[in-house]
């Protein structure tokens, strides 16, 4: 193992004297227990760094990363894996754990994204290749008070904790989104001058359904990235050493994961709910729009059969020859026009 080691350190060497100055361009952040350190291009990792973020790396950075840790850092390839063995496995010591995490779910714009966390005894090294807010807000927060990052396990729980956080507030704009749908498609509707109720356009209905799928698209994201980080946590449970502080963060995490799938499978229900009732908003206008086009057929039904009758070739019609024979055929047509409209009017339907 140690010519492995050295073998990876040599490579990385090497690439970093043939790239030079252009290897390193910020992609690398290393924390401590005093502070955040950005590398420069070509600069080393810190001896005191414990967690390093790595963010788009390149190969050489890969390879600086693993000769000091002594195993193979995750690319992007691996992170694409789904299975639980490539996923959740123990590399020389170090706990390697790829999850996917949502992110988007609060500026409307819901992605997955895949992330590895590889602890070891003195490090803890994270390895992505999307923006994530949370760890952004994570280092600030280290910025202000590096103290958790005095140990590669509390730096992992924070940032797990602000993982949770973040997934939480998308949570909550999902459901703040549903309610404003549930508000849209059941608010009472508003009457015309004539009292009548206003009906719902295509477009409303239209735009209700596709807000629906929006909220369904973040909280299908949010659902799967609680369940992978539900997985990581039991892995880390099982894996790590009985230590007290670390075990109480963990548990701490699993009872938030848990009451964030069940707020989740509320959110969802009430989608669901809301989903088959703009459905049935959509077939009772459609039912509408039929009902007015049958009455329209009954009220012209009788005044086109008056006509016909009157249309008809027969020699002896004593109506064509009396003087207020048309004007009893138009009276006739009109009243029986006007009788199957006063009738739907008078039993509501209309």
């Amino acid at each position: 193992m140690a010519a492995t080691v050295a073998h990876r350190a040599a490579a990385a060497k090497g690439v970093q004297s043939r790239v030079g100055c252009a290897i390193l361009a910020n992609m690398i952040r290393c924390h401590n227990a005093t502070g955040q350190t950005v590398l420069n291009a070509g600069a080393a990792i810190p001896d005191d760094a414990v967690w390093i973020d790595l963010f788009q790396p390149s190969q050489a950075e890969e390879a600086m990363v693993e000769a000091l840790l002594g195993i193979d850092v995750p690319t992007a390839d691996d992170m694409a894996e789904i299975e639980t063995s490539s996923r959740l496995y123990i590399d020389n010591g170090s706990l390697v754990m790829t999850a996917t995490l949502a992110t988007g779910i609060i500026t409307e714009d819901p992605r997955i994204v895949p992330v590895s966390f590889v602890l070891g005894k003195s490090h803890l090294v994270t390895v992505r290749y999307e923006e994530i807010r949370s760890f952004d807000r994570y280092a600030a927060q280290l910025e202000k008070m590096p103290g958790p990052c005095a140990e590669p396990g509390t730096a992992l729980m924070g940032l797990i904790d602000a993982i949770v956080d973040r997934l939480a507030d998308g949570l909550e704009h999902v459901g703040r989104e549903v309610d404003q749908i549930s508000r849209a498609a059941f608010r009472r509707a508003d009457l015309t001058e004539r009292g009548r109720q206003q009906r719902r356009t295509n477009l409303a209905l239209q735009a209700l359904l596709t807000r629906l799928g929006a909220a369904q698209d973040g909280l299908s994201k949010a659902r799967e990235s609680v369940v992978s980080l539900s997985r990581a946590l039991t892995f880390l449970q099982a894996a790590l050493p009985k230590q007290a502080g670390l075990a109480v963060a963990i548990k701490t995490q699993q009872r938030d994961l848990a009451s964030l799938a069940d707020q989740a499978s509320f959110v969802g229900n009430n989608l669901n709910f809301l989903l088959d009732a703009t459905l049935g908003l959509i077939s009772m206008e459609q039912n509408a729009i039929l009902k007015i086009v049958s009455v329209a057929s009954l009220v012209f039904l009788p005044p086109t059969l008056v006509a016909g009758v009157y249309g008809m070739n027969f020699q002896h019609m004593p109506e064509l020859e009396w003087l207020w024979g048309y004007p009893m055929a138009v009276g006739l047509m009109l009243a029986a026009a006007i009788l199957p409209y006063a009738v739907f009017r008078w039993r509501g339907w209309l």
